[in-house]
């Protein structure tokens, strides 16, 4: 007995030595997923219990502490923005014509009733600057070949303390992510497909975020258009852009 798990473990650990360095991978997820600007046109697509919605609109990021978005439908939603400088975050309310700031734990509010919060739409940063990642295992999802990476955090304000992801071993891309609470909690799943080459990068245009503990089957978010590094006015990232 001692004599096969002796031998199980050595092979454990000359498998464990092929997997390629964690943070590596991490650095080409995060080129493929971020640039140091973007202006992205999507949808996204709430699903309730009884139907579905769709709301629409652009969005505008410069590094990881900047971002302004606008929405563009429907109706009863055009015209509210939302900016983001540093840790800060501001809503527009066309209805009210009000300014107001969230923070602390009203991040962590739903974004129009989607599974997404407002701190999963503030946070830019790039993965290896956040979490110490090692790989785990291989899986096949939908015909791809991944590497299953466990991610902790290594930064004290992550949204999320442990994640464990699947990367295209070809594509350098998430095409599956869990999300769990310092407790060990699973929080939130997150399925990527129709992965599309955009110039030099890969970037997947559809992304299905599931808050696990609600009900439903979550929401889409889907780029209509995406465009890196594009330039962007410096005008957009200021209070004054909310009310033009």
């Amino acid at each position: 007995m001692k004599i096969i798990l002796i031998i199980t473990s050595i092979v454990s650990w000359v498998l464990f030595q092929n997997y390629p360095d964690a943070t590596q991978i991490l650095d080409k997820v995060d080129y493929n997923m971020r640039s140091e600007t973007q202006i992205t046109e999507s949808k996204m697509i709430i699903h309730s219990k009884r139907s579905s919605r769709t709301v629409e609109s652009k969005g505008y990021s410069q590094g990881t502490s900047q971002s302004f978005t606008e929405y563009l439908a429907p109706e009863r939603e055009k015209g509210t923005k939302m900016l983001k400088l540093e840790n800060h975050l501001w809503i527009y309310s066309p209805s009210t014509d009000r300014t107001i700031q969230l923070s602390g734990h009203m991040l962590k509010q739903s974004v129009m009733g989607s599974d997404l919060s407002y701190e999963d739409m503030m946070d830019d940063r790039k993965l290896k600057d956040m979490y110490q990642a090692k790989v785990t295992g291989e899986e096949t999802i939908d015909n791809r070949n991944t590497w299953i990476l466990e991610l902790n955090a290594k930064v004290e304000d992550a949204t999320y303390e442990k994640r464990k992801i699947w990367v295209d071993q070809q594509r350098y891309v998430p095409l599956k992510e869990e999300l769990f609470a310092k407790s060990g909690q699973l929080l939130k799943k997150t399925v990527m497909t129709d992965v599309t080459q955009v110039g030099n990068r890969w970037y997947p245009k559809k992304i299905n975020y599931k808050d696990m503990l609600k009900d439903g089957q979550g929401t889409d978010f889907v780029v209509v258009s995406i465009q890196f590094n594009a330039p962007i006015p410096e005008y957009i990232f200021s209070k004054a852009s909310l009310k033009k």
